[in-house]
């Protein structure tokens, strides 16, 4: 039958985005327990863990394995509203912006994270404070579940504590747009012309692997500080800017860097099923 193969066919914008929040919800399913251990790391750095394994070790022996997914319905919401604006408008925001410079790059990426960040925070704020609730009978649970989350944040906090910490978090993805999607392109061009890969599953899984690990050491202390800030109380700190002078102080600069090992490995692997499964996606 004459006509284009499936793989001749160039994505449309609507596949690019449904394929993107697809990609990113599957690869979350795997590796939420890595970023519920990365986030109790990040708010709780002194106490009772070590380590992303030894905090999981210790969340499965006190909470029971399922404490390792709280909050994966706010997860899963993120990831279908975030990752479909993010990624899936990238290339069609980088046309827009005229081709060729990296500088257009780097306008897209924090172009379309801006936009996503303003879709997606109030899912990422009850994400990040369901994974930062003990499941034991030590602890009082703040939520009893993710609509019950969205209505007390709404009236405790008004609505705008549902938007709680939009700052950082435009800024930590300001940093991973502009190093991740960039680094991606960077490494997947080097691969396509220095080695024998051709634009497949394996070049791009390596490319998006590759570049997580080279976000995280960038984004990492960004993200420790947006994490602390959206899981406080009400009035726990007057600014986004009091939250990390009260770490520096109580912790010490090593706070902000004291999950960016774990971080690399969790951003490198979830970057890397999440192209693969884009990349899926959009051949079928």
């Amino acid at each position: 039958m004459v006509g284009f193969q499936p793989v001749d066919v160039p994505p449309t914008a609507a596949v690019k985005f449904v394929g993107a929040g697809t990609a990113a919800c599957i690869a979350d399913l795997l590796t939420f327990p890595l970023d519920t251990a990365k986030v109790r790391l990040q708010v709780f750095p002194a106490v009772k863990y070590r380590g992303v394994f030894g905090t999981i070790v210790t969340m499965v022996r006190t909470e029971g394995p399922l404490s390792l997914y709280s909050g994966l319905v706010a997860g899963l919401q993120r990831q279908m509203s975030f990752a479909s604006v993010r990624i899936g408008l990238y290339d069609s925001v980088k046309q827009f912006y005229t081709k060729g410079s990296d500088r257009n790059r780097l306008l897209a990426g924090c172009t379309t994270g801006g936009m996503a960040v303003a879709l997606a925070q109030p899912t990422d704020v009850v994400k990040v404070r369901f994974q930062a609730q003990a499941r034991s009978n030590e602890y009082a649970r703040r939520y009893c579940g993710t609509i019950d989350a969205y209505k007390t944040i709404a009236k405790e906090e008004g609505i705008h504590g549902l938007w709680k910490g939009t700052g950082p978090n435009i800024a930590r993805n300001a940093i991973v747009n502009c190093t991740e999607l960039v680094t991606y392109d960077f490494i997947k061009d080097f691969l396509l012309t220095s080695t024998p890969l051709s634009d497949n599953l394996p070049c791009h899984f390596l490319s998006a692997f590759g570049a997580g690990l080279c976000t995280t050491v960038i984004a990492s202390p960004v993200d420790v500080v947006k994490t602390r800030y959206m899981n406080s109380a009400l009035g726990q700190y007057s600014s986004v800017l009091n939250c990390a002078a009260a770490m520096m102080a109580k912790e010490g600069p090593l706070t902000f860097l004291k999950d960016s090992p774990y971080e690399g490995e969790y951003r490198g692997l979830k970057r890397a099923l999440m192209a693969a499964n884009h990349s899926r996606a959009a051949l079928l």
